[in-house]
This record gives C-alpha cells, structure tokens and sequence, in this order.
C-alpha cells in the first residue's frame, strides 16, 4: 500500500488537531463557560499558537464546538439506531447513545449563554424528531404510557442523562452506573402497566 505524502499525512494531523480542540472546548466550557483559551489549549494538549491556527477567537471556536457537538450526538444517536427493534430495547440503546456524548449535552445545554448570540438559539433540539418518533411508536404498541405527552417523556429522558452525567459524583453514582440507572429510573416512570411489556 502506498504511504500516503506529507500533504495528506499534515491534513490528517491537522483535522486531529482541530478534533481535540473542540472536544477540549466542549468538556471545558461545559464545566465554566468562563473557561479561557488557555484553559482549552491545556485540556487539549496543544499550545496557543496552534489553537489561534485554526480559531482565530473565542466566538469562531464557541460556535465550531457547537456545530461539532450537536453532529455528535447525531452520529450517536444514528448508531443508535432507534427506529429498529422494540421500543423498550431501542429507548435503552439511546440512553446509552446519549449518556456516551453526555459531555457534549451538558455543553450546549448546561449554560444558556453557550447558545446565545452564536447563532444557534433557534437550532430545533437534534434528538426531537427521532426520540418523539420512537416515543410515538412505544405509546402506540403498548410499550410507554399513553397518557403521558410525548414531549413530556422525552424532557424527563433529557433530564435524566443530563443529571447522571453532570451529577453523578454528588449522587455517590459511579460512572459505570449512570447508564443502567437512568434507564431503571425512566422506564419505572413512563412503563405501562401492560404486562406483555414488563421485560427484565
């Protein structure tokens, strides 16, 4: 196989680079939104000048790590692929798919400030369409309580990720536990009391 030139071998470094800026840049601002660009060139393992390559301020950068964020959750949520299967096992894959980008979550929603003035206040929720369609689909195959509104469920699935993966630590909840007790909490809260549906 022919090694790739020193062109190609310095477009991949730098999309490397820019990858690990703007998850640095997720995982730091979603824990201070005053974090500075020093603060994100630290976590992600480049200097300044590096950094000031590829975002020439703040605002450049704040927005690309919204834009990257919210196509990871998309990606992850795709992966997911929550329009297969039974509602119960497809609503526990995207638990799992949402609780796997849950830095990304706590970013763009954690802080209102993250998503004013950077031209995506008004960007629909990337989940909404698929998670109220998957909803939809449970409530009309007896899986989820009809009674409930779709959108309901899916703000207490949103809160419910959100809060294990920002609050795990204060709630003596490890890591590794955040998954399976989301899923144990939400499904004792939106679970019909059909027993076809009463799945371990």
């Amino acid at each position: 196989m022919k090694e790739p030139g020193p062109e190609a071998a310095g477009a991949r470094t730098r999309t490397r680079t820019r990858r690990a800026i703007l998850s640095a840049a997720a995982s730091v601002l979603g824990r201070d939104y005053h974090a500075t660009l020093a603060d994100i060139a630290d976590a992600a393992g480049v200097g300044r000048t590096t950094l000031h390559r590829h975002f020439s301020d703040r605002t450049g950068l704040i927005s690309a790590a919204i834009e990257d964020s919210i196509a990871a959750i998309d990606e992850s949520v795709a992966g997911a692929a929550i329009d297969q299967g039974s509602p119960i096992e497809a609503m526990r894959r995207l638990v799992t798919a949402m609780v796997a980008v849950g830095e990304r979550l706590v970013f763009l929603f954690g802080d209102p400030r993250v998503l004013e003035g950077h031209g995506a206040a008004k960007t629909p929720e990337p989940l909404d369409d698929p998670v109220l369609t998957l909803i939809k689909r449970g409530q009309a195959e007896g899986a989820f309580d009809p009674d409930v509104a779709p959108a309901w469920i899916q703000r207490v699935l949103w809160s419910l990720v959100y809060t294990g993966y920002q609050d795990a630590e204060a709630c003596g909840l490890p890591r590794h536990g955040i998954v399976s007790t989301v899923i144990r909490t939400l499904e004792n809260g939106i679970h019909t009391t059909n027993p076809e549906y009463r799945q371990a």
